[in-house]
């Protein structure tokens, strides 16, 4: 198999990735890389997250085969990596152990974070109590009104979570102030950034802590149906759930990896965060990567029904897997995302996250299309709690 060793010592995956940061930040992500290159290397450190992962977080993770589903589509049999079942419900949780450890590794008490969907948040909010912290959140006001129950689940484990009334109001905005926090703080903060973006080391850090998702899966698939599956799918925001899963299978030219992006309302509204879809190549939170903008440049507006997906850009990994042509992304738009949450929740009794229901869309209308011994791996991110108040306004359901 072909070796796959990217970013490269400057943080690039081809023309993507980098440092496009200010320049008091500069000194703290070299420390930062520093730090984890010396963690990577470090028996302990290692010994110490993968107990983490078994004992505190519940891994690993089973792989489900959803008969009832596969019966529905009628074609492929549909597999489903249980991320939802992690300790919190998210894949979030893997990545904050990963960071957490780190910051106290380089001295750090106090810990940033972002946050869209709220899972990131409450997987900080986690470690941070975890490990004796002080934790503050940043939340645009349209994701703290849409996503309630986590923001009280942040504050219950003892995070602050700040408001952001800027812009959208999601998870750019978000993103933003935490940066602006992080430039104030840096020498006392440790920014847990939630996705494979971001400036370098991030992009290459955050995929490296989710991994465990995919390794496992290498291992589970053989075992459940005797060989590795003909695609993987997950949904794509950010894309470290996907990157987590995709990463093992990269050398694997058998294996296609398929992204699912939010198409919102549909590609030709505008009104969608489809960034690998529909954007083009800029710079935005200290990376280059593909993001939605309009003529000059000027970052656009994002529609999701998926708060975990309303971003304008992605990672700079899955902007050099859309290039190389080794994954392929697809867009999902919010009516499809429901029916398949519906259906999940109908046929197989597990109500997944709307980020994930986006990735059991596209699996779905796949599958019929395909024979019955095809085999598709979807990875469901997270569970639906949070999404049970914006399933209920866009189903004409009551609580």
């Amino acid at each position: 198999m072909q070796m796959y060793d990217l970013p490269d010592a400057r943080g690039h995956f081809g023309p993507y990735g980098g440092i496009f940061v200010a320049e008091t930040l500069t000194q703290a992500l070299a420390e930062l890389l520093a730090a984890y290159g010396q963690a990577r290397q470090d028996p302990q450190f290692e010994a110490e997250f993968r107990y983490e992962l078994k004992h505190y977080v519940g891994r690993p993770s089973p792989i489900y085969f959803a008969k009832r589903l596969t019966e529905k589509c009628g074609g492929a049999r549909i597999y489903i990596k249980r991320e939802d079942l992690n300790h919190t419900g998210a894949h979030k949780i893997n990545n904050t152990i990963g960071q957490a450890l780190l910051a106290r590794r380089m001295g750090k008490r106090r810990i940033i974070a972002e946050t869209g969907a709220g899972m990131h948040g409450v997987a900080s909010a986690t470690v941070a109590a975890r490990y004796g912290m002080e934790c503050v959140v940043y939340m645009g006001t349209e994701d703290v009104r849409r996503q309630a129950q986590n923001v009280y689940r942040m504050k219950l484990l003892g995070a602050s979570v700040v408001p952001v009334e800027s812009g959208s109001r999601t998870l750019k905005d978000a993103l933003n102030e935490a940066m602006r926090d992080w430039v104030t703080n840096v020498d006392s903060t440790f920014y847990i950034i939630g996705t494979v973006a971001g400036p370098h080391p991030y992009p290459m850090m955050v995929r490296d802590f989710q991994t465990v998702i995919g390794e496992e899966c290498l291992v589970q698939m053989p075992e459940l149906c005797g060989r590795q599956p003909d695609a993987v799918i997950a949904c794509v925001g950010g894309g470290s759930n996907a990157m987590g899963i995709f990463y093992p299978y990269i050398p694997n030219a058998d294996v296609k990896l398929i992204g699912v992006e939010a198409a919102g309302e549909g590609l030709s509204t505008g009104k969608h965060a489809a960034s690998l879809c529909a954007g083009r190549p800029g710079v935005l939170h200290g990376n280059r990567t593909y993001l939605l903008q309009d003529v000059n440049g000027q970052i656009t507006e994002t529609h999701s029904v998926s708060a975990g997906l309303d971003y304008p850009g992605v990672g700079p990994e899955h902007a050099w897997l859309k290039d190389s042509g080794r994954a392929q992304y697809v867009a999902v738009t919010d009516a499809d995302a429901l029916a398949a949450f519906r259906d999940l929740c109908r046929h197989e009794g597990i109500i997944p996250a709307l980020e994930s229901a986006h990735a059991v869309a596209h699996a779905m209308k796949m599958a019929a299309g395909m024979p019955k011994d095809a085999v598709l791996l979807v990875n469901l991110s997270g569970r639906g709690d949070k999404d049970m108040h914006t399933v209920a306004e866009r189903m004409g359901l009551s609580l």
